[in-house]
């Protein structure tokens, strides 16, 4: 069982536009020829930032004509949020604040053998790291650059370094990297 931050970033390092948009990433490739189908299947529970739960809430649309349902996780969810926000009808939802550490058992023993998924964003992704709570960084690097935006992990990573476990080219669009987060990193 592990803790994974799995997202796309774009070759400078940005996950989103300043705005919250996703636009710049939906034209590089189709997610079904990524790593993606295998990693969530072994997926068991999320955690999700206020943005990305928000940008989720923006595009329920589009999210329903392409998953069939009002939310397209089953796997109950973590919402980290220092706001209140609207629940999704018949969603498995858990509006948290604070620390990760206070809930991470709570969502270990949601997920069973499975993984948990910090979904986005990268402030939340390093909050899990500052905790030493995270395991994996999953990232599909985008052959695009935005200049500036939400960053990809907000934090600084220098000794030891994380331990780059694999790289794969997918498509023209995308190199996907996998990195292990050692222990003891500062």
């Amino acid at each position: 069982m592990k803790t994974q931050y799995y997202t796309a970033a774009s070759l400078d390092g940005f996950i989103a536009t300043e705005d919250d948009s996703l636009e710049w990433l939906f034209p590089l490739g189709d997610v079904n020829d990524t790593g993606y189908p295998a990693f969530f299947a072994e997926v068991g529970a999320l955690a999700m930032g206020s943005a990305t739960y928000e940008w989720m809430l923006r595009h329920a649309v589009v999210v329903k004509e392409q998953m069939g349902a009002d939310w397209p996780y089953t796997q109950p969810t973590w919402i980290f949020s220092s706001r209140s926000l609207p629940p999704v009808p018949g969603a498995n939802l858990t509006f948290v604040s604070g620390d990760v550490r206070r809930v991470h058992d709570q969502m270990r023993r949601a997920a069973g053998a499975k993984n948990i998924w910090v979904v986005g964003g990268g402030d939340l992704a390093g909050q899990f790291f500052d905790a030493g709570l995270l395991d994996d960084i999953i990232v599909q690097v985008g052959s695009v650059t935005l200049g500036k935006g939400k960053p990809l992990f907000p934090r600084r990573l220098t000794s030891p370094p994380l331990r780059l476990v694999s790289v794969r080219q997918v498509g023209s669009g995308f190199a996907e990297l996998r990195y292990e987060v050692p222990r003891g990193i500062t």
